[in-house]
């Protein structure tokens, strides 16, 4: 008898049914502590995703069952929560003056999205479904947030593959742009000078936000979670009469619903979803996404430059993938290893500020078309 109670214990352990496949995910969770903690790679995110990985991926735990702890946390991305809420502190955080005082940075924003579009074809060709296509190609936004939101609608089952391709391209910006800006610009256009932006209005901010909220759920329903959300916390933000409330969204509100966001896509990383060929195909397409996308905004902005009576420097182009600011000052970064006296990063904002809400926009339109 008491052989049997010994034997049953054992047999429902998790040591007992832990596979080789729980191990190879123990083993990249570690890889993403070591990036986070180690290297800093977006630590605010890598640390949570790679707890959740952890916790999902422990035997026998039920964590993601129905009752789970990890079940009811992934409802915040289930229901569509936790992304426009990021959005929400997003905004409050973002100036979107450089983007009103030079308003061809919104064509900078948009010709990085051309990434997205891009691979959709090429994920179609490789046999994904459209809704696994359009989950993957989003990851040339270079927003998680966003991917998230689209791919926990579209494509639930990828969420784990698509939130670590996108926000580990994030997190290699400095790594993954510089030779792309290096080898599709000159010396001399990388020393291109551009001067002071003029000063923004409160009052031109805020009709800024409310026009772009407006009008863009008018014409794309669909992106009105993401929109909304980054409009309020930005008319929050330059109304100056809720510093409080536009202060918690950036800060306590922003930090909490990260921690639950990470954890939640740890949690659908389980090995068996996690471990296939598509994981990789994924995260391979998803590079490509990335490096379209920099590559578009980096064309697009020589391409003005023919018919611009005043210079672009090309280089704050490649800013128009919205990894707010790391892309801006990335640009920034070259632009003054090539002119020290140049000053690109309030430039580079600009089109910075405009992928993000073009990064929303692609979601939308990706969410009608195919959802």
């Amino acid at each position: 008898m008491y052989l049997d109670l010994v034997q049953g214990l054992i047999t429902e352990s998790g040591i007992y049914n832990l596979t080789y496949k729980e191990i190879i995910m123990f083993v990249i969770a570690g890889i993403l502590i070591y990036l986070a903690i180690e290297k800093k790679y977006e630590p605010l995110l890598l640390l949570p995703i790679a707890i959740g990985m952890i916790l999902a991926n422990l035997p026998m735990s039920g964590l993601m069952k129905e009752g789970g702890l990890l079940y009811y946390i992934y409802k915040g991305v289930d229901l569509g929560i936790y992304p426009p809420l990021i959005f929400l502190g997003i905004g409050a955080m973002t100036d979107f003056g450089p983007l009103i005082a030079n308003p061809k940075s919104i064509l900078l924003g948009a010709s990085a999205q051309i990434g997205i579009f891009f691979t959709l074809i090429g994920a179609r060709l490789l046999k994904f479904s459209l809704p696994e296509a359009a989950s993957t190609s989003i990851i040339g936004g270079a927003d998680g947030p966003t991917a998230i939101f689209l791919t926990s609608r579209l494509s639930p089952e990828l969420l784990g593959a698509v939130a670590i391709a996108a926000y580990s391209y994030m997190a290699l910006v400095p790594i993954i742009q510089p030779p792309l800006m290096k080898w599709l610009t000159t010396e001399k256009e990388r020393k291109i000078k551009m001067y002071q932006l003029r000063e923004v209005s409160r009052v031109e901010k805020l009709l800024f936000a409310f026009l772009v909220m407006v009008l863009g759920i008018l014409f794309i329903p669909s992106a009105g979670a993401l929109l909304g959300s980054l409009m309020l916390g930005n008319i929050l933000k330059e109304s100056g009469v809720t510093e409080r409330l536009a202060e918690t969204a950036r800060n306590s509100l922003i930090n909490i619903v990260t921690i639950f966001l990470g954890i939640s896509v740890g949690a659908k990383t389980q090995a068996e979803l996690f471990l296939t060929w598509q994981t990789l195909m994924i995260i391979g397409l998803g590079l490509i996404a990335f490096a379209i996308g920099t590559i578009s905004g980096l064309l697009f902005a020589k391409l003005m430059n023919k018919f611009s009576k005043t210079k672009v420097n090309p280089l704050i182009g490649s800013a128009g993938v919205s990894a707010v600011p790391m892309a801006a000052r990335v640009s920034q970064k070259v632009g003054y290893e090539a002119n020290p006296s140049n000053h690109l990063l309030m430039h580079a904002m600009g089109p910075n500020v405009a992928g993000v809400i073009g990064s929303a926009t692609a979601a939308g339109v990706l969410l009608t078309l195919v959802g």
